[in-house]
């Protein structure tokens, strides 16, 4: 039995009913009304770059029914009783509930957006988003909005989907405030580079206002937000998208009395095995992951690991023995036309970690300078000083720069040093790069620095 029905859980269940075929019957209960859909693709459907929600779905209930998956939708869980292995479930939308026994209980039960705790925070047009559904709901929002008068937005919350729903809401028309409690936006990233990542949300047109933590939710007589109050300011909104991050699904699991970690997500072996009861496995972003550069379990909710979470318990559930070796923390995203990229730890939190760390930045061109369309680029890459080992990358610049973070990521995954960095064989033509490729010049300036 399969706890959600999005990338880990379908993952698992057509993994695991490949492998085993008709030796297991797969059971699937799903809250929403959406299977292996692609959350991450959200904001471009909502700014009209891409078809949804329907395009966003790689494969409909009806499809994995179709694969002998028993896919149920509208159907959540509401306790789970490993002692007797059985799950109570029940409608969404009302009716009995019913108790369905498992061998093998797989939880996928996925993240809900961050919301503050502070006055109408669940207010009408107060949006999270994580779930087609809630694109659903944003979409009604923006639509029924009066075309009559100026339209206002407010983001609350500048990491990755803070920055992009706010471009999100700028291209559709709406005047767009950013406020956050940190000093810069994307704090996973080194503060003077996500200082680009500000200015170019201030040359789109966006008012990013940092170290304004949210205080309250105004609303008007019907219970609908009017404003959001930050920073001791007053910001006036029409509509208001939540950018916080989120948090794992986990409460299933912390009532049957489940290990959890320190983020709130459940804690599992490399097997993707629950520790304790008989035949548990969790996968997703309901759980924690092992940080193979921090050596420690991180919270790190990404539709990558996701997948292959789910790939690795379903293997197991039908008689393997993989693992799951880990994470090195790679996030990509983009505000405009600026790129952003990041693996590994930042300066500032390798040396909050207790690192001797040491970084080095270059400023390049995304393509051999002479060559037209060369855009700007800025690669920062970190080191221990002893022995030089890798512990993270990060880049900001214009098209073409950020995909690179990979080169940095296999260099992280494969415990690779500096000096090995420099002697990667990278390929060469100057519409792609210079002779020697940025990451290899930061590398050679890290190497300088080691010195």
């Amino acid at each position: 039995m399969v706890v959600g029905g999005d990338a880990a859980g379908m993952s698992a269940a057509a993994t695991a009913k490949r492998r085993a075929g008709d030796a297991l019957d797969v059971v699937v209960v799903e809250r929403t009304g959406w299977t292996s859909y692609s959350a991450c693709g959200i904001p471009y459907w909502v700014a009209g770059d891409v078809d949804g929600p329907g395009g966003l779905v790689a494969r409909t209930p009806e499809q994995h029914r179709e694969k002998g998956i028993d896919a149920r939708v509208g159907i959540e869980a509401v306790s789970v009783d490993p002692a007797e292995q059985a799950v109570t479930v029940r409608p969404c939308d009302g009716g009995p509930e019913e108790r369905l026994g498992y061998d093998h209980l797989l939880l996928a039960t996925g993240a809900q957006p961050v919301r503050p705790d502070v006055p109408g925070a669940d207010a009408d047009g107060v949006h999270g988003i994580q779930t087609l559904d809630d694109g659903c709901r944003l979409l009604q929002t923006l639509e029924s909005l009066d075309d009559s008068r100026p339209r206002r937005a407010v983001v609350v919350g500048g990491g990755y989907i803070g920055v992009e729903m706010a471009e999100v809401c700028l291209r559709r028309g709406l005047a767009t405030t950013l406020v956050d409690l940190a000093d810069e936006p994307m704090s996973t990233i080194d503060p003077d580079l996500a200082t680009l990542v500000r200015t170019a949300m201030l040359d789109m047109g966006i008012d990013v206002v940092m170290g304004a933590g949210a205080e309250g939710f105004d609303t008007d007589d019907t219970g609908r937000v009017r404003a959001v109050r930050a920073g001791g300011r007053t910001y006036d909104a029409d509509v208001v998208v939540l950018g916080l991050g989120v948090q794992p699904r986990s409460e299933l699991a912390a009532a049957a009395g489940m290990p959890l970690g320190g983020s709130g997500g459940i804690r599992v072996e490399p097997s993707m095995t629950v520790p304790g009861p008989a035949g548990v496995w969790a996968a997703g972003d309901c759980v924690e992951s092992w940080d193979r550069v921090a050596e420690e379990f991180v919270y790190v909710p990404l539709g990558t690991h996701a997948n292959k979470q789910g790939r690795i318990a379903g293997l197991n559930i039908a008689g393997g023995r993989e693992r799951f070796h880990g994470v090195v923390g790679t996030a990509i995203t983009k505000v405009c036309d600026l790129e952003v990229a990041r693996t590994g730890m930042a300066q500032d939190s390798a040396v909050a970690a207790g690192f001797d760390a040491v970084s080095a930045t270059i400023k390049t061109t995304t393509r051999a300078g002479y060559f037209p369309g060369a855009q700007p680029m800025t690669v920062r890459l970190t080191a221990e000083k002893s022995g030089g080992r890798l512990l993270g990358g990060q880049i900001v610049g214009g098209e073409g720069s950020a995909i690179r973070i990979d080169i940095c990521a296999t260099a992280l995954w494969a415990g690779l040093g500096v000096h090995d960095l420099v002697d990667l064989d990278l390929a060469y033509a100057p519409p792609f790069s210079s002779p020697w490729d940025p990451v290899q010049v930061a590398a050679r300036a890290l190497l300088s620095e080691l010195h």
